[in-house]
């Protein structure tokens, strides 16, 4: 359910836009809840997102994050996204928020599981807003095409396999990601741009994931997108 889309000229305009869009989600769950819970993507863009957010005025110790998803790798790994909002979100203003990861410690994805989901189990779902990316193949979070963890429903989080050119990794699930109150996706780029158009067209969600997003009528998406 697309509730707004907007299109930029810079992917450094968008990402702030969004940075105050998601600034304003939180002050919206902490004005009426009292606390507010966000869950953000990996990555290289969020960084655009992140430093503009974490020097937001709100009141950070009432906030909790959160992952999509995550490379099964310790947080001190260049390609953890734990370590990357740890270096560009939870610094400032926003260091007094809490963070709950997805890394369990445990040597595979499966094995720290049960674990991760009972840490999802423990949050005051739903989340105040949810920020994704996409990419060019159409996956969403750790959801990749033709894969059997786009259609789990009844967990809060999947063990995602590693493949010959990825790495294994814990992924929020689609019913999970969709328990929000607000969706923001965010992307850059003319490929991406054109599976965006093509995912908006009927078909199935284990062709393109990010369908799981764009085909469903309760969780209202924010789409921002540059050049």
């Amino acid at each position: 359910m697309i509730q707004e889309e907007r299109a930029f000229d810079s992917i450094e305009t968008a990402a702030h836009a969004l940075a105050e869009a998601l600034a304003q989600s939180l002050r919206d769950g902490i004005e009426a809840r009292g606390q507010a819970l966000l869950a953000v993507s990996g990555g290289r863009t969020p960084k655009r997102v992140f430093e503009p957010l974490r020097q937001m005025a709100l009141e950070w110790h009432r906030v909790t994050v959160t992952l999509t998803d995550e490379r099964w790798v310790p947080p001190e790994h260049s390609d953890s996204n734990e370590g990357m909002v740890r270096r560009h979100l939870l610094k400032g203003l926003a260091a007094d928020a809490r963070f709950v990861p997805l890394y369990t410690g445990a040597p595979t994805p499966q094995a720290g599981w049960l674990d991760c989901e009972a840490r999802l189990q423990s949050l005051p779902l739903p989340f105040d807003a949810v920020y994704l990316g996409m990419g060019p193949d159409g996956h969403v979070a750790s959801l990749f095409p033709g894969e059997p963890t786009v259609e789990v429903t009844d967990q809060r989080c999947v063990a995602v396999p590693a493949t010959d050119g990825r790495q294994a990794r814990m992924s929020l699930t689609a019913p999970t990601l969709l328990q929000a109150r607000r969706l923001y996706l965010l992307f850059s780029g003319a490929d991406k741009y054109a599976m965006y158009r093509k995912a908006l067209e009927p078909g199935s969600p284990r062709e393109i994931p990010l369908r799981l997003i764009l085909h469903q009528n309760t969780t209202p998406v924010h789409v921002l997108h540059a050049p």
